[in-house]
């Protein structure tokens, strides 16, 4: 038999787990993308901010704050001058330590000691390396001077292999010929690696040998290939190289001699500068030589200066990739290894949830790239739209708008060959066969009752019988009734006319007006399919628009408010619905400025001239004898709008609204759901 073995899978994303919800994404994107901003500006934006709602996460200003926050912590640690201060101050203790000890001595020798540390040169590295070979007469001056040499031993290491220090502490000589060994064998393996004959086994073979010296087995830092630890020993070298230019030009010869004469003590100069040279060689692009203020009054070694100015490196790298204000960039350019140093694994699930946001999107099929450019996919609009009717039913406050529940259908509806189970109160036909059918076999499982078919003695439903049944008859009861399912006959001919000029934007309106279009085209299509709807745009000309396009839409910089050419599009539209409801709703802050001449073209006059007042007036009349009722939903209360809105109403019988822009959308939809009910 086979045996089998289970465990967790880690092949990539559970394959049952439920589709990635991406829903309140798209809506916190659908309302940017309402007001008229572009689907690519209005995913930045929302990846800029973050997620909505309770289980949100951080937007990339507030992973942003949060670099910015941590270089300023960083330049205010200290300064960069710690090393030479110290040394400084354990050579002049041990300087005064042998002059201590030469004072009492009457002696020549004394004085001729004393005379050559009064000529030492001002310059700590030279002094040092003048007294390399004196021979203290004081233990303490000893002492003093080896501490001073271990201490620049140490940094200097530290400076260019983090974590030396510790690796040093032991002062052990054969630590010194480790470092050595260590350094000769990374070199050749970087020679190798030149010429194209590096593998993996040879970094595994030197990281078994020498991989202590770069951190633990489960330090999350410790290189897993060559490249890495190439990339970082040049970031730290090329932090060295900043920290040396960071200084003034007598603190950087004193500094860098320094650490030349640390570097030929210990007999590692020419590996250090082989390496220096390789390392820069393969990545050039680390700034080095580029100055970096440091703000604080604590003074730093040159190990953790060098630490500190690494970090602000990849800080300020981290801060540019998280700014995404460069041509192309994505979020797959944050390095996320970069992010979980500088601000934890919190900020790591931050950022990789919000670059599944914007492969999800696409994925799910809410956006496209074509020709380069974002778009908002049909399945996005239908879930704009079902938002937009969502936050409009929210505001009604009457109980059962929406649903639109049909229960007086009767026998005006045409049947749909189904049936149902009588309830009180039902006024469609009864299904006399389905009836008598449920009394016959709720009589044959009846023990001893009759097998033939009477009537009952009332003729209500549900009265039962007057008397014993005669021989055969079988008794009714309210549980036989069924009646027939109806649907009605006709539908209602829609037509939303949006106005689409420019004063739309300057009143901030045109959210509202591509949000309410979308509702009300949801609500038609979803709840009322046997309707059938057109959302006619107007500006100096007329067009019928598609729910896709409108998402999309931007306004006209052009002028006119051409009502005219609108009511002859929808005009057009109800007279190919003969049988169908007429609804006719018009959204505008304008009286009418522009009408259509007899050639076609478009003729625009403000105020608005006498010509174009009487050819809209003469379509709205028209819309009277096809019995359309014409509702105004005005967005301005211009004394010209008002007049003439007044003047449609009193032609037409039709209503005028004067909603606020945040609550247009309940008002069209109530409107249409009224003008609806009112058919029956």
């Amino acid at each position: 038999m086979s045996r089998y073995r289970y465990g967790a899978y880690r092949d990539g994303p559970d394959p049952l787990s439920p589709p990635y919800d991406v829903r309140d994404a798209l809506d916190a994107m659908g309302d940017a993308v309402l007001e008229g901003t572009r689907p690519d500006e209005a995913l930045r934006d929302l990846l800029r901010r973050g997620l909505p709602g309770e289980g949100g996460r951080r937007g990339l200003d507030d992973l942003l704050r949060q670099v910015r926050e941590r270089r300023r912590a960083l330049r205010d640690r200290g300064r960069l001058d710690g090393t030479l201060e110290q040394a400084r101050a354990l050579l002049d203790t041990a300087i005064g330590q042998e002059r201590a000890e030469l004072f009492p001595d009457p002696g020549d020798d004394a004085r001729l000691r004393e005379a050559e540390l009064d000529t030492l040169p001002e310059d700590t590295s030279q002094a040092i390396r003048r007294l390399s070979d004196y021979q203290w007469r004081s233990p303490a001056a000893r002492e003093t001077f080896d501490r001073l040499r271990d201490l620049l031993r140490s940094e200097v290491l530290d400076a260019q292999f983090q974590g030396m220090k510790q690796a040093l502490q032991g002062q052990d000589p054969r630590s010194m010929e480790r470092v050595k060994d260590m350094m000769a064998a990374l070199n050749r393996m970087l020679d190798r690696d030149a010429r194209g004959e590096h593998t993996q086994e040879d970094f595994e073979r030197f990281m078994a040998e020498y991989g202590d010296m770069f951190g633990a087995e489960d330090d999350p830092d410790r290189p897993r290939d060559l490249e890495e630890l190439v990339d970082s020993l040049a970031r730290r070298a090329a932090a060295t190289d900043r920290l040396l230019a960071s200084l003034s030009p007598e603190q950087r010869a004193e500094l860098a001699g320094l650490m030349d004469q640390v570097m030929q003590d210990a007999g590692l100069a020419l590996e250090m500068s082989r390496l220096g040279e390789s390392l820069r060689a393969r990545r050039p692009d680390l700034g080095w030589g580029t100055p970096e203020q440091m703000t604080g009054d604590a003074p730093l070694g040159v190990g953790d200066a060098t630490t500190a100015l690494a970090e602000l490196a990849d800080l300020a790298e981290l801060e540019s990739a998280l700014g995404q204000d460069y041509p192309g960039a994505r979020l797959d350019d944050v390095d996320e290894e970069a992010v979980r140093r500088a601000l934890g694994r919190q900020a790591v699930d931050d950022l990789g949830a919000l670059r599944r946001i914007e492969a999800e999107l696409e994925r799910q099929g809410y956006l496209q790239r074509r020709r380069g450019t974002l778009e908002l996919t049909p399945k996005a609009v239908r879930r704009l739209g079902e938002t937009a009717l969502r936050r409009v039913f929210s505001r009604l406050t009457a109980g059962r708008q929406g649903d639109h529940d049909q229960r007086d259908a009767g026998q005006a509806g045409e049947l749909t060959g189904s049936s149902r189970a009588w309830r009180f109160g039902d006024e469609q036909p009864l299904d006399v066969v389905r009836t008598v059918g449920n009394a016959i076999r709720r009589s044959v499982m009846e023990p001893g009752a009759p097998a033939a078919v009477g009537t009952p003695g009332s003729g209500a439903p549900g009265s039962g019988t007057s008397g014993p049944p005669r021989s055969g008859a079988v008794r009714l009861s309210v549980d036989d009734f069924e009646v027939h399912e109806t649907e009605r006959r006709t539908g209602a001919a829609v037509c939303l006319l949006v106005d689409l000029s420019y004063s739309m934007v300057l009143r901030g309106t045109w959210a509202a007006a591509k949000q309410t279009t979308l509702a009300l085209h949801t609500l038609v299509t979803s709840k009322f399919p046997q309707d059938a709807i057109q959302i006619i745009g107007f500006s100096n000309y007329a067009r019928t628009l598609h729910p896709t396009e409108m998402a999309g839409l931007d306004w006209d910089m052009v002028q006119g408010t051409n009502l005219h050419h609108a009511l002859m599009i929808a005009g057009r539209h109800l007279d190919r619905h003969p049988d169908f409801e007429p609804i006719v709703l018009v959204v505008t802050d304008g009286e009418p400025t522009a009408h259509l001449r007899p050639d076609g073209r478009s003729l625009f006059d403000y105020p608005p001239s006498t010509e174009t007042l009487v050819l809209t007036l003469a379509e709205v009349d028209k819309m009277t004898r096809r019995s359309a009722t014409m509702n105004f939903f005005m967005l301005a209360e211009d004394r010209r709008l008002v007049s003439f809105v007044e003047e449609v109403a009193r032609r037409n019988g039709g209503r005028v609204f004067a909603p606020d822009a945040d609550r247009l959308g309940e008002y069209v939809v109530s409107d249409y759901l009224r003008v609806r009910r009112g058919r029956r």
